[in-house]
């Protein structure tokens, strides 16, 4: 596959998260006109309050080291971010089911620009050269390259007083880096490697409200960048923080007093799911020959182009509903990997014989997707009960998984649902898929 199909096929995965961002937005413009207008027409003294504000935040943090090796060439970490936020609220006199379960969310569409170029990385090299290692470290520092995002977030709400408010907020979108890992002048920035980027955050926050329509907020936040194992490196810029912001709530005065409950008129079900994936990964395998274990002489010596292996993926889930909001269950997962053919090539590469190849996974896994309205976020945690990829990729990942995707259904084709999944081992991307689910009610 020649590099111009290989950036499409990026392109095209790192695309659906930020169109589902859009969409996000999009769907609440369209749900609070429809509910403005519904309020209006019944209200009979005072206009309802606008569901509309907005926050601007500062960011001060700091790059985590994710593993041993980060530590060892991550020389300064000091970042800064600032961001603006628009809010929306759903209100109790809108009869909205979703947003009484969840205490009245708030909604956000943001852009959030982080100034990462204090951060500098410096790794002692070695590759071979006639036969002897040389010694090949970098002359310089490399450096993490500036961001920015655009996202969508939902907040919740754990308290809310007349003066006080605390939640805890998710956001998901699309960053682009100035940025990423070259062998010229950024070779040691096996942070990012890509400059289109998905981005994932959560944050805890504590708001005072002086009067109902103005607040100060304080928080921490954790910030993932990372391009889903679609390139090569793909460590991602992990960064964590306080925020500080000022926030105009002009919705808060009708939410401030209301209590967090459920509504009772909410029937359980069992769902049978059935997802389907394609998908698409780098190796880092291929990274780490490339880089480590080729001549430096070699044209493919520190190479920033690596081929893209397809990869495939059914679920079958047995899912209790058993809230409006919630639903959990275990699921087969199977896999199929074009790259187990690679494998071998690999394994031979270290003179690692005898080992068994199969492109078939199996997993058992405990599934939960969290609902809101026509949106789902999709979480699993498996065990692989059969996979055999090779001595060498075997000992880069780990015997179980992780998924994390987000979906939207539509009601008039049965809850039929569209979206995109991130499939990782420990926290690291093995590869990211579009995935098309369709739910039974049993």
């Amino acid at each position: 596959m020649n590099t111009t199909r290989q950036t499409l096929w990026r392109a095209t995965f790192l695309l659906t998260f930020f169109v589902a961002a859009l969409f996000a937005t999009a769907q609440t413009s369209v749900d609070t006109a429809e509910t403005i207008s519904d309020t209006l027409a019944t209200a009979d003294d005072e206009p309802a309050p606008s569901r509309w504000g907005f926050s601007l935040n500062a960011n001060p943090s700091w790059q985590m080291a994710m593993d041993k090796r980060v530590k060892q060439w991550l020389r300064k970490k000091q970042t800064f971010t600032i961001a603006a936020e628009l809010h929306h609220m759903a209100l109790p006199t809108d009869n909205d089911a979703f947003a009484s379960d969840f205490g009245y969310p708030t909604i956000t569409a943001g852009v959030r620009y982080a100034v990462n170029n204090q951060v500098r990385m410096h790794l002692q090299r070695y590759a071979e050269l006639n036969g002897e290692s040389v010694d090949v470290t970098a002359p310089y520092e490399s450096r993490l390259g500036n961001t920015i995002s655009a996202y969508a977030a939902f907040a919740r709400p754990l308290l809310r007083t007349p003066h006080w408010e605390a939640d805890y907020a998710l956001n998901i979108g699309l960053g682009y880096s100035h940025l990423k890992y070259n062998p010229h002048n950024d070779i040691d920035n096996e942070l990012i490697g890509a400059h289109v980027l998905i981005y994932f955050g959560a944050g805890l926050h504590l708001t005072y409200h002086p009067v109902p329509e103005w607040g100060v907020r304080a928080g921490l936040e954790f910030v993932h960048h990372s391009n889903g194992a679609l390139n090569r490196p793909n460590k991602g810029s992990n960064a964590v923080g306080p925020t500080l912001g000022i926030v105009y709530t002009p919705y808060y005065e009708a939410v401030s007093n209301h209590p967090l409950r459920l509504r009772p008129d909410f029937e359980k079900q069992w769902l049978l799911n059935f997802t389907l994936g394609v998908g698409a990964k780098t190796l880092l395998e291929d990274w780490n020959i490339t880089q480590y274990h080729l001549p430096a002489d070699d044209p493919d010596y520190a190479t920033e182009h690596f081929r893209l292996y397809a990869a495939y993926s059914l679920q079958a889930d047995v899912m209790r509903r058993y809230a409006r909001r919630w639903a959990s269950g275990v699921g087969l997962d199977l896999y199929y990997g074009t790259y187990y053919k690679r494998s071998r090539e690999v394994d031979h590469f270290y003179n690692f014989m005898g080992e068994k190849y199969s492109p078939w996974s199996v997993g058992l896994a405990l599934k939960h997707n969290v609902y809101y309205h026509n949106w789902s976020a999709n979480m699993a945690f498996g065990f692989y009960l059969f996979r055999r990829m090779g001595r060498e990729m075997t000992a880069s990942e780990t015997p179980y998984y992780e998924r994390i995707g987000v979906h939207y259904h539509f009601p008039r084709l049965g809850g039929l649902s569209v979206g995109a999944n991130v499939h990782a081992h420990l926290g690291k991307a093995n590869f990211t898929e579009l995935a098309v689910g369709m739910p039974i009610t049993l």
